[in-house]
């Protein structure tokens, strides 16, 4: 059982090295066998010990290398935010080590990562690993930021993301003082921070009309155009027909005007569809989407601000920082149709 109080001499005397090896370990200075930093990570974890401030004096600057991992495709979603971080890093003068694609979604990683010569750092975008992970991650004092976090993370766990929630309220609302009250949703997966804060602002905007969400209008998929295909394709076969189609990411969206097209629905005519990202991919359908603009090259730029303090040891106020989104109308949304 871990105990309450823990000290380095503990740690030193679990692992037999010396206290002197232990607060390197702890504050990531010098230099220590891969085997040694390990077993006294292991010991750390074991005994509960959050390595303390260093006493007397600033804690030296956290050198090496930073680590991105983005365990999926570099599309322009996810590759926006890679190319914002790895330029901002440039800036610094860190050097990147890039572990991208699904290949990499099981790789355990994590653990690997404090003792890995020569990186001081990572962003990690999107991880896959539950919660307890990044918390374990955490309390080894290995600096890292998380870019859209999947689950919601302890405050001491540094973290960027847009503002999902006023991003789909803005679009809800949007549809509605067009006259929409019937309003399909195509969100994301049920497990996802984002999906939960978007079907959030989406029931607040529905709220503020007076309108009550119905779940057989909402359906969670994976975020690709042939997912938001098959969603649309069962949210505009419903008797009474919804009026508009959010999709909470623009290829879902994409496969939606898709859906209608099939049907012979004019858009905005007869269903007005709009999606979330503002990728390129919304300005290439026809009309153009309505869509949420996330700020994914900020957020790359934020998140290396983030890690960089990090790194030089300054403490953290604001560690869950929310970007403001923006609400870009195009053709793709009007009035609702007369009589629904």
């Amino acid at each position: 059982m871990p105990r309450d109080r823990a000290t380095v001499r503990d740690v030193a005397a679990a692992t037999g090295v010396s206290i002197a090896t232990v607060s390197r370990v702890l504050n990531q200075q010098g230099r220590v066998a891969p085997e040694t930093r390990r077993l006294v990570e292991r010991a750390v974890e074991e005994l509960g010990l959050r390595a303390p401030s260093p006493r007397g004096g600033t804690p030296k600057p956290v050198d090496g290398a930073v680590y991105v991992r983005c365990p999926y495709v570099l599309t322009d979603y996810f590759g926006l935010i890679v190319s914002s971080i790895a330029e901002t890093l440039d800036r610094h003068g860190r050097q990147v080590i890039l572990n991208a694609g699904q290949a990499s979604a099981g790789d355990p990683v994590l653990s690997r990562l404090p003792a890995q010569r020569g990186v001081g750092g990572a962003i990690l975008i999107l991880p896959p690993e539950p919660g307890a992970d990044l918390v374990r991650l955490s309390s080894r004092r290995f600096p890292f930021v998380v870019v859209d976090p999947r689950t919601t993370l302890p405050r001491d766990i540094a973290s960027v993301s847009a503002a999902h929630h006023s991003g789909a309220r803005q679009v809800t609302a949007h549809l509605t003082s067009l006259g929409h009250t019937r309003i399909g949703v195509i969100a994301g997966p049920r497990e996802w921070l984002a999906a939960d804060a978007r079907l959030s602002g989406h029931a607040a905007a529905l709220a503020d009309v007076g309108i009550l969400p119905e779940p057989v209008l909402v359906r969670h998929v994976e975020p690709t155009t042939a997912h938001g295909y098959r969603a649309a394709t069962k949210l505009l076969d419903l008797d009474p027909r919804p009026t508009a189609l959010v999709a909470f990411n623009d290829k879902a969206a994409v496969g939606a005007v898709q859906a209608a097209a099939e049907r012979g629905l004019s858009i905005p005519g007869e269903v007005s569809i709009a999606g979330f990202d503002d990728i390129d991919l919304s300005r290439a359908t026809t009309p153009q989407l309505t869509t949420v603009r996330q700020p994914l090259q900020e957020m790359g730029r934020m998140a290396v601000s983030l890690l960089t303090r990090l790194l030089d040891r300054h403490a953290l106020e604001a560690l869950h920082v929310e970007l403001a989104t923006e609400l870009v109308v195009r053709e793709s949304t009007g009035p609702a149709a007369s009589g629904t």
